[in-house]
């Protein structure tokens, strides 16, 4: 090797080598791994624009962007209340079915973070009978379709970058559904090695929220049990005032009423998961108003309101906001919202109208805290569009009929257009870190083959590798990268791999497609480590898990899958 490959070779390795060892983010290591080969010369500027402008990359930044919609939708929220049952194979198989078959086409990341809730707050199992099973249904169901996974489409995008027109929405559905679904089945039977463990503490700080009960409410004749009022994410029914009378404790079998008022204790910040009941209405948005952004203050040691009740004082007309809720620290509150006498030092949780900052008695009432982000629920026309206008851009793809990203760039106007999102949202939630990652790997891969690198490799492996089976190539590729993504990221693993699954098909000269499936599968099957895959982050968090948890389960998952999608591959391909 010459000089420039064999810096090239360095750059290579050092990222992996970074990427196992050290704790900066996969941006950080991939973006230095650019700037080291552009200072090297080995990179060009016109390189990195190039693999900016990949029609891969884009079509996955369009569905990251458009899936943020899709998330603010009820429907997983609605179903993830009513998932869990007394029977433990009943729940087990109503929790694996939607995540599995939810995350062939949605983000399953964005799943796993909706449902961790109701599973934990669940009265009937420990959470942590369940929530890894939960992070394994997500990562089996992303591999169904070419849009169920972003490590899907970063091969989609090298396929594309090499000539090849790409996969088909429908090229992993066979090994995703038999392998998921197999595994669905092996993981029902490996649950009693699941431990049972308490639920953490919680770290937020309570307050103190009111809701009101529509007289067409679709919890109105039903008991707290069926509404599943009990499993709220991080909010508890603590009180229900009916025609000015105090009922506490609230029993399961207790049935809500019209106008029954409901007074929950908790997190203000899952206050979103009581927007989603419908003809359930907040205390803010009945004295009309509610916002995206809440802001918190401190009533004052002097202020005037103290000692008087919400709604004696006229709230809304004297500062332009409604109180979402009320926290008092050493004292439990109870009663309506608008009945609470306040006191120096209560914090309020504020719906503010366009003229709540200009208000001169403002300073002399409050301190003000912090501004807190809630998600605001759609409307029913919005809830339509978005999941309605979703199938449809899939589905038109799905027949090729309109190409994805065209599908997806279409979709996202209308979402602007009917304000299901904003424009302010979508550059909030544009994907950066994954861009980098992504550009970076490709760039990577450009220089590797620049400089002669995969040449050169292919050159030297060409006698030992010439004569070798297809199975057995398309094996060590698939262990390589499985073993590599249980260090790293099940993206960078992708990235990383590709260039010599494209290298060893050139030597053999077998098709390159079951090898991209090989790496693409490979590098979402992160079931042994907690850390190979953002579903299994969030899981191990949610609950007191430990590493040894992850691996008792996830390793003969790990080895039943890869010998079913292994074998799916040699059946059809060779």
């Amino acid at each position: 090797m010459d000089l420039s490959q064999l810096v090239v070779l360095s750059v290579f390795l050092g990222t992996i080598l970074a990427l196992i060892f050290s704790n900066q983010r996969p941006s950080t290591i991939f973006a230095a791994a650019m700037l080291g080969l552009v200072l090297a010369q080995q990179l060009k500027f016109e390189d990195i624009l190039s693999n900016l402008t990949n029609k891969g990359l884009i079509t996955l930044v369009l569905l990251l962007l458009v899936s943020s919609a899709i998330d603010k939708t009820a429907l997983i929220k609605r179903l993830g209340r009513k998932l869990i049952t007394q029977s433990f194979g009943a729940s087990y198989w109503r929790l694996f079915g939607l995540t599995f078959f939810s995350s062939a086409l949605l983000n399953n990341t964005a799943i796993v973070a909706s449902l961790i809730g109701p599973v934990k707050q669940n009265q009937y199992h420990p959470a942590s009978r369940f929530l890894i099973p939960l992070s394994y249904a997500a990562i089996l169901g992303g591999t169904v379709t070419l849009i169920g996974t972003s490590t899907n489409l970063i091969v989609d995008s090298f396929l594309q970058e090499h000539g090849h027109p790409g996969f088909a929405f429908w090229d992993f559905t066979l090994y995703g559904l038999i392998g998921g679904l197999s595994c669905g089945v092996l993981m029902f039977f490996l649950t009693p090695l699941l431990p049972n463990i308490e639920n953490k503490q919680r770290n937020f700080r309570e307050y103190f929220l009111e809701a009101e009960v529509e007289p067409h409410s679709e919890l109105v004749g039903k008991s707290v049990e069926q509404n599943h009022l009990r499993n709220l994410p991080e909010l508890f029914l603590a009180e229900i005032i009916r025609d000015g009378k105090l009922i506490s404790p609230v029993t399961p079998d207790l049935l809500i009423q019209e106008g029954d008022k409901l007074i929950f204790s908790g997190n203000v910040q899952k206050i979103d998961n009581l927007s989603h009941i419908r003809g359930l209405t907040t205390f803010a948005e009945a004295d009309g108003i509610m916002r995206d952004n809440l802001t918190e203050v401190l009533v004052a040691n002097r202020a005037q309101i103290v000692g008087q009740t919400i709604k004696a004082l006229g709230f809304r007309a004297l500062f332009d906001a409604a109180v979402v809720a009320i926290r008092r620290d050493g004292e439990q509150l109870s009663g309506k919202l608008g009945d609470i006498k306040l006191k120096a030092g209560d914090f309020l949780l504020l719906a503010t109208g366009p003229d709540f900052h200009s208000r001169h008695n403002l300073t002399k009432n409050f301190f003000v805290l912090s501004n807190q982000k809630i998600a605001r629920p759609l409307n029913l026309n919005q809830e339509v569009i978005a999941l309605g206008g979703f199938l449809i851009t899939v589905g038109l793809s799905a027949i090729n009929l309109v190409p994805l990203g065209i599908g997806l760039m279409f979709f996202a106007a209308v979402l602007v257009a009917f304000k299901v999102v904003t424009n302010t949202e979508l550059k909030r939630n544009l994907p950066l870190n994954l861009m980098v990652v992504i550009v970076g790997a490709l760039s990577l891969a450009t220089a590797l083959e620049n400089s002669g690198v995969i040449a050169t490799s292919t050159h030297f492996l060409l006698p030992y590798l010439s004569d070798t089976n297809w199975l057995v190539a398309l094996a060590v590729i698939y262990v390589t990268t499985l073993l590599l993504t249980e260090f790293v990221t099940n993206n960078a693993a992708a990235a990383l791999m590709f260039p010599f699954a494209y290298g060893v098909v050139e030597i053999i000269g077998a098709p390159i497609l079951p090898f991209a499936l090989a790496v693409a599968f490979a590098a979402s099957a992160s079931f042994i480590s907690p850390y190979g895959y953002q579903t299994n982050l969030l899981a191990f968090n949610a609950a007191d898990y430990k590493f040894t948890h992850f691996t008792k389960i996830g390793l003969p998952i790990s080895i039943v899958y890869s010998t079913i999608v292994i074998s799916l591959l040699n059946y059809v391909y060779f």
